[in-house]
């Protein structure tokens, strides 16, 4: 999960869009480990929705993506045309062993998903200190488990 240096004024420039934060590589590090996790989550819960359809394959529709996570996905489409970020994303997001395979849509669509993950990350800073210009460590944390409670 190694992020390339091309990557990084990427990255910076989409947190400075999305929530007008300052990141550094430490927090570029922690980023691509929570879009790893994240999307692994929902992979794991398309799998399990899959297999109760009966399919050996997760459709795009198994993974569990809330009303506002659709939102912030068409948020990051819109906002990449300008950025780019989407294929330094599809080298992040997981693919842990599963017992079912992904569709060619669902393979393709994973970097919008992690990229709409990463909106609502950008702006959970925001939601916990409005006043947040360089996100801490503790920050980083709090934003983390309010992901995990919901994912």
């Amino acid at each position: 999960m190694a992020m390339g240096v091309t990557a990084i004024p990427k990255y910076e420039r989409f947190f400075r869009a999305v929530a007008e934060v300052d990141v550094d590589k430490d927090d570029l590090k922690r980023f691509s480990g929570f879009v790893f996790e994240r999307t692994a989550d929902l992979l794991i819960r398309g799998q399990a929705n899959a297999k109760a359809n009966l399919r050996d394959t997760i459709e795009y529709w198994d993974l569990p993506i809330t009303k506002g996570l659709q939102e912030r996905i068409h948020e990051f489409e819109h906002l990449d045309r300008d950025i780019g970020l989407q294929p330094f994303l599809a080298e992040l997001v997981a693919h842990p062993q599963l017992d079912v395979t992904l569709t060619e849509e669902t393979e393709a669509r994973l970097p919008s998903v992690a990229g709409g993950l990463s909106v609502a990350l950008g702006r959970s800073f925001k939601v916990i200190d409005p006043k947040l210009a360089n996100p801490s460590s503790e920050h980083w944390e709090r934003a983390f488990t309010l992901f995990e409670l919901l994912l």
